[in-house]
């Protein structure tokens, strides 16, 4: 730590005391990984404390009495600010080890850290970290929860802190690209008001257009969480690990993948790469064809990705023209890897489904989708899918 930053220090706890400041720049709004969110107004004040080669800089708000979480005294904010700025300055130091770190750093999406006495949403959940948007598009904030460092025994452990540190990158980079989220889950389908389109039509879109037709998709017809929502209590992937990481809450990791699937779907509806090479994936998200996209875990089968169409006699009628349509999921078996066979396994790079970076992700879907969405569609594949459908 530098004199400068150590004397800054100093002088904050010295004086004992923070002034919340609130601003129309400062407004943020605090989000579990969930996607619920609450408004706080909220902000330490001051110019915080530089990490050496980065550019965001850490914040203390000590708190008040009655606040959630109480005060942070002196000794444990002074020690919470030297572990977080050591631990940045660690992960700094092995950026090619922390990949989505290394991301988030190189995009600018971090705003600022700020190190509470305990980090909470709306419905007083604690968290060990949250990560916040602001009003910057693109940017995002870590909160840090001093007493869950402190009853993790951290301080002063930075190379035990930092793989735990690291993880939560992989919302800053997801908070920060996505934006403010739609509502999450089973959607009710409004299928009279889907605005599903022709394909003419749908070609004929720029790629901008075709992800705002996706994004109401997502609010009246198009699924991202599979209806038995399997993942409920299940261990996520780190990307490009084949590591399990557990659950901060029973529907975090049916959260994290809708959150991906979704944004590997915009990928594929917005890049002219797919609607080129897999242009049926692309039709067949906006035309109707397919109502539900997400991740599952089916332990009893060994298939990576599966395309399973709804029966003649389960047909729905779809959009304001009440077009008749046989709508297909597209699922993706969590745990599993990809094939010799399948059409995307030299893209997978022998990892399971669930560990797959955004843009293998979208690979997979799109091959999937190009290569089953006719033939499912035709009579005779649909009872063999209603034999094998998951539980």
């Amino acid at each position: 730590m530098s004199r400068g930053m150590a004397l800054g220090l100093g002088v904050l706890f010295l004086m004992r005391v923070v002034v919340v400041c609130i601003t129309a720049d400062g407004y943020v709004v605090h989000a579990s990984h969930d996607g619920q969110s609450a408004a706080e107004l909220h902000n330490p004040s001051g110019s915080g404390y530089e990490v050496p080669g980065l550019s965001f800089r850490v914040f203390v708000d000590r708190g008040v009495e009655e606040a959630l979480g109480g005060l942070l005294d002196q000794a444990q904010a002074d020690a919470a600010l030297r572990t977080v700025i050591e631990t940045f300055s660690y992960l700094n130091q092995h950026r090619h080890v922390y990949p989505r770190f290394d991301e988030a750093m190189s995009k600018g999406l971090l705003e600022r850290v700020i190190i509470e006495p305990s980090v909470h949403n709306h419905e007083g959940k604690f968290f060990p970290f949250l990560v916040v948007r602001t009003v910057d598009p693109g940017r995002v904030r870590l909160l840090i929860s001093a007493s869950s460092m402190i009853e993790g025994r951290y301080l002063g452990e930075t190379e035990r802190f930092a793989p735990l540190l690291a993880r939560e990158f992989q919302w800053v980079v997801s908070k920060a690209e996505t934006g403010q989220k739609p509502k999450t889950g089973l959607i009710e389908r409004d299928l009279g008001h889907a605005p599903i389109r022709t394909d003419k039509e749908i070609r004929a879109l720029s790629g901008e257009e075709r992800v705002r037709l996706l994004q109401q998709l997502f609010e009246t017809y198009l699924r991202t969480v599979d209806d038995q929502q399997s993942l409920d209590g299940q261990s996520y992937y780190e990307i490009g690990s084949t590591i399990l990481v557990p659950p901060s809450q029973p529907d975090s990791t049916t959260k994290f993948y809708d959150i991906r699937v979704r944004e590997a779907l915009q990928q594929i509806i917005r890049e002219p790469s797919f609607l080129e090479r897999t242009p049926l994936a692309v039709t067949n998200l906006l035309n109707g064809n397919i109502w539900n996209v997400a991740f599952v875990k089916v332990d009893q089968r060994d298939w990576a990705t599966r395309t399973r169409v709804q029966p003649a006699d389960k047909a729905v009628r779809v959009g304001v023209a009440g077009r008749s349509v046989q709508p297909a999921a597209i699922l993706i078996n969590l745990h599993r890897t990809a094939a010799s066979d399948d059409p995307f396994y030299v893209d997978t790079k022998n990892l399971p489904m669930g560990a797959l970076s955004i843009d293998r992700l979208a690979l997979v879907i799109a091959r999937e989708i190009q290569q089953n969405i006719v033939e499912k569609s035709q009579t005779g594949h649909v009872a063999q899918d209603a034999l094998t459908a998951p539980k």
